[in-house]
């Protein structure tokens, strides 16, 4: 049965369809026959608890630089809608909790992937603390002595913002780093929340795996090795894909976080794993899909589809 999805997304024009995760997601969709719409979180409207959004028909194809055609634009009701796909990236900000906050409105009759109350209540750096004795040794504060402590106590610290992605604002603090007080002064201007400050992983050297679970399973890893010059490991920043395999102490990763993400309705999440520690889980708009095809993993989006549409189905025999 085609279904009628529409995406929430950043400008089309500006991904770069090579490793863009929603992009397959959209592939994948158009070739199983559902129909896509798309808008801009800024197209969003509530009105008399009604969510309304101005939406364009879109089909796509993998030509760069030529990889999307748009129709004309019309006045939507997303209750109308079988599949809502919340795909807009960071930064994780009141924008885009209120986006949360709409999209709950029509939560779950139609589906939002993923689970948008449930995207305002994990941010990727926090939500993760809940399995502390999966990570490395973690402080979230912008107390200046909390901090100092930390590293007399670890030596080699990463600073990082707490609502931060794609690698921005990630500093390493050597032992003996004389421009911590710089770098501490310079967050307390450009952040009012909380910060990140982890125990440094050589091991990040050898890469900074990106697992994907697919409602809460292992569907594919890739592992993002850094450039020689740059400690961050985001495809974005200059990292290199690489094949990986699972070791067992990142397969009982993902045994932990089967159950905790299948409850909050979190079908597309990938978490972020150096050394065999976990640093991250993301949900908000999670990548990696491409990269894991591109070097002869599965199709982590056919996975992702069959599962929505699993659900559609479920949800209609119930009515």
């Amino acid at each position: 049965m085609a279904l009628n999805v529409a995406v929430q997304m950043d400008p089309i024009e500006r991904i770069n369809i090579r490793g863009d995760s929603t992009f397959a997601l959209l592939l994948e969709a158009q070739a199983r026959g559902h129909r896509l719409s798309y808008y801009t979180p800024d197209k969003l409207a509530l009105l008399n608890n009604s969510v309304f959004a101005t939406v364009q028909p879109l089909a796509v194809r993998d030509n760069a630089g030529d990889h999307f055609t748009l129709g004309e634009a019309k006045r939507l009701k997303l209750s109308d809608l079988d599949v809502v796909l919340l795909r807009q990236d960071p930064p994780f900000d009141l924008a885009y909790i209120t986006t949360t906050h709409l999209l709950e409105k029509i939560h779950p009759d139609t589906l939002v992937v993923n689970d948008p109350a449930h995207v305002r209540n994990a941010p990727e750096k926090m939500f993760v603390n809940m399995f502390a004795d999966l990570m490395p040794p973690t402080l979230i504060t912008r107390d200046l002595a909390e901090i100092k402590a930390f590293r007399a106590e670890h030596k080699d610290i990463v600073m990082k913002p707490l609502y931060g992605h794609g690698g921005g604002a990630v500093f390493r603090i050597a032992r003996d780093d004389l421009n911590f007080g710089s770098l501490y002064d310079m967050f307390a201007v450009t952040f009012r929340e909380p910060w990140v400050i982890q125990k440094f992983l050589p091991e990040v050297k050898d890469g900074d795996k990106r697992i994907i679970l697919v409602d809460g399973e292992f569907a594919g890893a890739v592992n993002r090795v850094p450039a020689a010059d740059d400690l961050r490991s985001n495809m974005v920043r200059g990292g290199s894909p690489k094949e990986t395999e699972l070791s067992e102490q990142e397969r009982e990763i993902c045994r932990r976080l089967r159950i905790p993400l299948r409850e909050r309705g979190l079908l597309f999440v990938g978490i972020d794993v150096i050394g065999g520690l976990l640093t991250e889980i993301n949900v908000t708009s999670p990548t990696g899909i491409r990269a894991i095809k591109n070097l002869g993993g599965p199709d982590v989006a056919a996975k992702i589809w069959d599962k929505i549409e699993g659900r559609r189905a479920a949800g209609l025999a119930a009515q």
